[in-house]
């Protein structure tokens, strides 16, 4: 009998025949996957090119090398399909989850998405993972036959709660508690995703690639840079010992690809690390299914106590020497500035928004009014907010 793909999964994968399926039902590919298909999906819809021009860390004028939210997406899918071929898990989802992860991230990083946070504070805030549910279940408008993607059931969950669960016990679906997302609240009663549990493991191996991706690049990205130095980086216990190894075996080598070198074995480090520890906890919960892993109560997919402390004082060292250094603050402070300048205008004068948008909005200051507005603001790239705060604030401008 000839093996089909679903033989080489482990029980405890996701498989493509045991989906809960989509929302709408829909005629299935003969030649693909239904994760295949959310992957597919994902990739030709408008929200994943514009990750194109949004900020990782620094904005896109400031260098063509650096990682933009696209190609950081990118690099975490190919962490995340390399890990779950190794531990027998669903290839396709972990990859569809890498490259939708990140789709309701504002312009400007996390400094954009606080100045939008607390401009919607009224309004029940704004949080990027309930964002990326709303665009790929309703802002999206490819279709004839509905809004949105259509993604499975087991990609929507992913993204919803890919970093673990969103409450502690089962909710009333048709009465969501007040502490969830609105995107989510509102989603709920048309799909149950089960936000008390842990998701499948794809998922949570997509949330730990997106860690080893970002702390890497964001070692290659300051470095290059110039924020901190490679000595500085080296007090950190493993990536001293890493940068030592290198200099020792390559002492001719420049720093262009001592840095290349170094990050290479940091990230094949983390995830030899994370596969470990992840096969330790498959063996003492020994899963008959990906529900086996939902149920289970706990993370499975996890760095060990080691690379738990090592992850930590990375971020921390990051924090402070990259995140906090007066150019990304001062680049940051301006995103927060034009987000919350056009939020502000926007709402008090919906007719400024392009006529699709204005047409959605309701009453100037109302509730409706403000989520149009955030979710046209959440959609810009870095470039389409600077060039609308200039339009609409610099007065000389002739643009409109």
């Amino acid at each position: 009998m000839t093996a089909t793909f679903e033989d080489i999964l482990a029980d405890y994968a996701s498989k493509p025949s045991e989906s809960r399926g989509r929302l709408h039902s829909e005629v299935e590919s003969e030649s693909r996957s239904v994760y295949q298909r959310d992957r597919d999906r994902i990739i030709h819809c408008s929200t994943f090119r514009r990750l194109k021009h949004k900020t990782q860390v620094f904005v896109f004028h400031e260098g063509d090398y650096y990682r933009t939210r696209l190609t950081h997406s990118i690099e975490v899918a190919q962490i995340a399909r390399s890990i779950s071929r190794t531990l027998g898990l669903n290839e396709d989802l972990a990859e569809a989850l890498s490259l939708a992860h990140d789709f309701g991230h504002t312009a400007f990083g996390h400094a954009g998405e606080e100045a939008l946070d607390a401009a919607m504070q009224e309004f029940g805030g704004f949080d990027h993972n309930a964002q990326s549910l709303r665009l790929v279940t309703s802002l999206e408008k490819r279709y004839g036959a509905f809004d949105g993607l259509n993604l499975t059931w087991e990609t929507l969950e992913g993204l919803a709660k890919h970093n673990g669960p969103l409450v502690d016990s089962p909710v009333d679906i048709n009465s969501p508690p007040a502490s969830l997302p609105e995107a989510i609240r509102e989603y709920l009663p048309l799909h149950d995703l089960e936000v008390h549990t842990w998701p499948g493991l794809e998922a949570q191996i997509a949330a730990l690639s997106d860690d080893i991706a970002y702390n890497n690049h964001d070692i290659d990205d300051g470095l290059r840079a110039g924020l901190f130095s490679l000595d500085e980086l080296g007090e950190i216990g493993i990536v001293g010992e890493q940068l030592q190894r290198v200099r020792k075996a390559y002492p001719d080598i420049s720093d262009h690809v001592l840095i290349h070198e170094l990050v290479r074995r940091l990230i094949n480090g983390m995830v030899t690390d994370l596969v470990d520890e992840t096969k330790r906890r498959l063996a003492g919960l020994e899963p008959g299914s990906a529900d086996d892993i939902r149920a289970a109560g706990g993370a499975i997919a996890a760095f060990s106590d080691e690379f738990v402390a090592y992850d930590k004082a990375l971020k921390a060292f990051l924090k402070q020497h990259m995140y906090a250094h007066f150019r990304v603050n001062r680049m940051a402070s301006k995103g927060k500035r034009v987000v919350t300048d056009l939020f502000d205008l926007y709402i008090r004068e919906p007719g400024c928004l392009p006529p699709e948008w204005s047409a959605q909005a309701g009453a100037p200051g109302s509730a409706e009014t403000a989520r149009i507005v955030a979710d046209f603001i959440a959609g810009m790239t870095d470039r389409y907010a600077l060039r609308e705060h200039q339009k609409l604030f610099d007065l000389s401008s002739i643009e409109i």
